[in-house]
């Protein structure tokens, strides 16, 4: 090119430069707007997260919550309440259940985390005492299978999200897969790809067939956690929950609303439209898209899902019409559905970062 024609094009490649700069600039303020306003909705979430009243499950899902999203001084101050409730066997956070077993690990990974984080030995004491139960005390059906509960011999959905994961952390990988694989055995539906909630082993029977909406949410969030950290011997069991959870999507998926939100038992439109598996599977998918072990075709869904749970959000920062607390038998409010709220902005927030 000769220098005339350069200098002729010159000023407008440079107010090419200078609109393309001006682009980025604006989309990199957007987001940060964007992120900020999600910022200031998470922690809304999280004040009126803390001033419910939590059993021990509760608790450990908002410590969980507090963790992803990297509130650690709320984490070590929580970690010491559960360790502090703790029952003389070993289950964290006992308040208000007296019977809650696999319930009582769901704080577990919270606790070893603010142990390693302060080098408290208490907080370690406490989250041994737990795992020495757990692997040895608690009680389980004749193949090893533990119990939901400590006073009636039946599994739920919830327990994949409770227990397995708190396994994972010890290291205990088999017994997780072992614990996984139990329960899957008796509650997974094949035709519907979905869980039903309830069996009793002492009667060889469902104790409730429902596919309960919030007991699949549980198991697909269980699942998510525990894929990444299964290590690289592990990598037959990976693909295996990898599948599980695609095929646990898919169920769940055929029922989604126009709204974005699902009925309570997932697959019966008579009962009530709530908004918590909503959230549950949304950060399932963001998680695994984000970790590359969950195909992208699942976010168009899961944006939706989002969006409803959004039109969920009040003016005091609570998620209504989340499975409701204390029954959990009609439309309300809940700490896991607060938690839940916390964890999918995270999950979103990581993922688009």
């Amino acid at each position: 090119m000769e220098r005339k024609q350069f200098l002729s094009t010159f000023p407008l490649a440079v107010l090419g430069c200078g609109l393309l700069k001006n682009d980025i600039l604006k989309a990199e303020m957007k987001n940060e707007t964007m992120f900020r306003k999600s910022d200031d909705k998470i922690e809304k979430a999280i004040l009126a997260m803390l001033t419910m009243q939590r059993a021990t499950w509760e608790q450990g899902v908002a410590m969980q919550a507090l963790l992803e999203y990297g509130e650690e001084e709320l984490v070590i101050l929580m970690a010491k309440e559960a360790v502090l409730r703790q029952s003389p066997d070993g289950r964290l956070a006992m308040l208000g259940e007296e019977f809650a077993l696999s319930d009582a690990a769901s704080p577990g990974e919270a606790v070893l985390w603010a142990a390693t984080k302060t080098g408290d030995e208490n907080l370690f004491e406490g989250f041994n005492k737990l795992l020495n139960y757990i692997l040895y005390d608690a009680p389980r059906n004749k193949d090893g299978i533990i119990y939901h509960f400590t006073n009636i011999p039946q599994v739920w959905s919830d327990i994949n999200y409770m227990l397995p994961p708190f396994l994972v952390v010890a290291d205990k990988y088999d017994e997780a897969m072992k614990q996984i694989n139990g329960v899957w055995k008796v509650l997974w539906n094949e035709d519907k790809k979905l869980l039903s909630h309830m069996w009793d082993f002492e009667k060889n029977q469902f104790a409730r067939k429902d596919c309960w909406g919030v007991g699949n949410g549980w198991t697909a969030a269980g699942f998510a956690r525990i894929i990444p950290r299964l290590p690289d011997s592990m990598k037959q069991e990976r693909n295996l929950l990898i599948r599980r959870l695609n095929d646990l999507l898919d169920g769940c998926l055929k029922h989604m609303r126009s709204d974005g939100l699902y009925h309570n038992i997932i697959d019966d439109p008579n009962s009530f439209v709530e908004t918590n598996l909503s959230q549950m599977l949304s950060y399932s998918i963001f998680r695994g898209v984000k970790g590359g072990w969950l195909d992208g075709k699942y976010m168009e869904k899961a944006e939706v899902m989002r969006k409803a749970a959004h039109s969920k959000f009040d003016t005091y920062g609570l998620i209504q019409g989340v499975c409701g607390s204390p029954e959990f038998d009609h439309p309300g409010t809940a700490t896991e559905g607060q938690a839940f709220f916390i964890l999918m902005e995270t999950a979103y927030k990581e993922l688009n970062n």
